[in-house]
């Protein structure tokens, strides 16, 4: 197969999607790797380390669009990319569907199969525990006085006390948040739903955090005296209420730095989307650090991070075939999101009330045993295709 990485394209992402290390195991199966001039660099990986690698290296994306039958990303398809979709071609990249319509319209017009990489991740994102780690470091830095917050050091100085951090939600991005924050000596309560997680975050730190079920009368009362929230719910995008309020923000002390890692329009009421280079901004006093690809901050751990995790799929995908490789990796199934002009990702069905069909049922693999999965979220769409029913 005709395998192509491509250069990141959005405003402030400079990651890889694999690294001269993946090349060579890709090359060493058989398969043709190309990949965009430059793509790597940013990172830290130089063209000259891709072709000792064995990968042919091309001028422009626009080479490895028309070239090859899959082609990998770490960001959504851009709208100057939507016209370079070929019929057929399989693309891996963290689509995020659900919330991007227009995307979706085009991966559906252009007949591609489109993966979301997201959803694809047996043992959670490596991006999930680099935004968790890095956006509770940003945190602490938009908490520093140059930079509008209140000044407070995480840890403390004599005679003065470290900060107060609120980390709401215990997933894979949360417990990096929690982690990064306890090592620097902060004061951490956590926030989530379920006793079990918080439990297990306890015995970890040897009782050494605090814990509470996440409520709104909760989240309320603790983040008054909260120097730092950091947000890593996945706020359902159909949601109508918030979970952090415009009132429970104007309840924070000024100075005071909320970090949303998840990036959600509607968890948040303050919360608009921010980039690299204007990464804050001030409302009702509190400072707001909304990034949306926190993981490009740290490049070069990110893609060696993020390419390790990912090469099991493109090696199923290049060495088994695309059905074959679903068939075995329940994950890799799941993640499956349009395929030949069909939509097959339930939360973008259910978030976007259009119809969709199933994996299994569209590659034809009804009646085989396969390797189960958990859903990604809790949405649920019973609108199938009718020729699907």
């Amino acid at each position: 197969m005709i395998f192509g990485i491509l250069k990141e394209i959005k405003n402030g992402e400079y990651r890889v999607t694999a690294t001269p290390a993946e090349v060579e195991v890709l090359v060493g199966d058989g398969h043709e790797v190309h990949i965009t001039k430059n793509a790597g660099y940013m990172a830290g990986f130089d063209d000259e380390e891709y072709a000792a690698a064995g990968a042919i290296i091309e001028e422009s994306n626009e080479d490895i669009w028309a070239k090859c039958d899959f082609v990998a990303k770490v960001k959504e398809i851009e709208p100057s990319e939507y016209d370079l979709l070929r019929e057929g071609q399989i693309i891996f990249c963290c689509v995020h569907p659900a919330g991007h319509r227009e995307e979706v319209d085009k991966l559906l017009e252009k007949k591609v199969i489109a993966i979301t990489a997201e959803d694809s991740h047996r043992y959670g994102s490596p991006n999930c525990e680099a935004a968790g780690k890095a956006g509770a470091f940003m945190g602490l830095w938009s908490m520093m006085t140059i930079n509008g917050g209140s000044g407070k050091f995480v840890s403390g100085l004599a005679g003065a006390p470290g900060i107060k951090a609120l980390v709401c939600g215990a997933g894979t991005v949360g417990k990096a948040a929690v982690e990064t924050l306890v090592n620097m000596g902060a004061w951490v309560t956590v926030a989530d739903v379920s006793i079990g997680i918080l439990r297990d975050l306890q015995q970890k730190y040897d009782g050494k955090i605090n814990t509470i079920m996440s409520n709104r009368a909760n989240l309320a009362a603790e983040i008054k005296n909260t120097d730092l929230v950091i947000n890593s719910v996945r706020w359902p995008k159909d949601a109508k209420d918030y979970m952090i309020d415009r009132e429970m923000v104007r309840s924070m002390r000024r100075g005071s730095v909320i970090v949303d890692i998840s990036n959600d329009y509607g968890c948040i009421e303050t919360f608009h989307e921010t980039t690299h280079e204007n990464p804050t901004y001030i409302e009702e006093g509190v400072v707001h650090y909304c990034v949306a690809n926190i993981p490009g901050a740290i490049a070069g751990s990110t893609s060696k991070s993020l390419a390790a995790g990912v090469l099991g799929h493109f090696r199923n995908i290049m060495n088994l075939g695309l059905k074959e490789a679903m068939a075995r990796d329940g994950y890799l199934r799941r993640s499956l999101t349009c395929y030949k002009g069909y939509l097959t990702h339930q939360e973008t069905s259910a978030i976007q009330n259009r119809p969709w069909v199933k994996p299994e049922v569209i590659l034809g693999l009804e009646g085989r045993e396969l390797d189960p999965a958990p859903q990604p979220t809790v949405s649920v769409s019973n609108n199938f295709y009718p020729e699907f029913l």
